[in-house]
């Protein structure tokens, strides 16, 4: 298989995408380290908000000093390839979440114990 040159860089989501996941990660998270993330100025991140917000996807509110952004998580996706799909279903492929303790598996009907003979 051929590895791809990397003179042509693309992903698969756009700065909208990976703002909100940002804020999805981090509800809390100052708009200068989104777009240290993100790789673009803070200011385009101020416009990408703003289109979040109008679009109801995001609301904004005060807690202090600092913004929390809360996203509608059922809000369908906008291009009509995917419009059938929410927002929380790409989040939920994109953010880790906390890790859990592993589960027991419960003993199967019929199986024989080992005894100590």
């Amino acid at each position: 298989m051929a590895k791809h040159s990397g003179a042509s860089k693309w992903t698969f989501l756009t700065n909208h995408g990976h703002v909100l996941l940002c804020l999805a990660q981090s509800s809390g998270l100052r708009l200068r380290d989104v777009a240290a993330q993100v790789g673009v100025t803070e200011r385009a991140v101020q416009r990408i908000v703003a289109d979040l917000e109008n679009g109801g996807y995001l609301r904004r509110r005060r807690s202090g000093r600092q913004n929390v952004y809360e996203i509608d998580f059922e809000q369908p996706l906008r291009h009509p390839v995917e419009s059938h799909h929410r927002v929380g279903e790409l989040i939920a492929l994109s953010v880790e979440e906390e890790p859990r303790a592993p589960r027991r598996r419960p003993a199967r009907a019929g199986a024989k114990r080992a005894t100590g003979r």
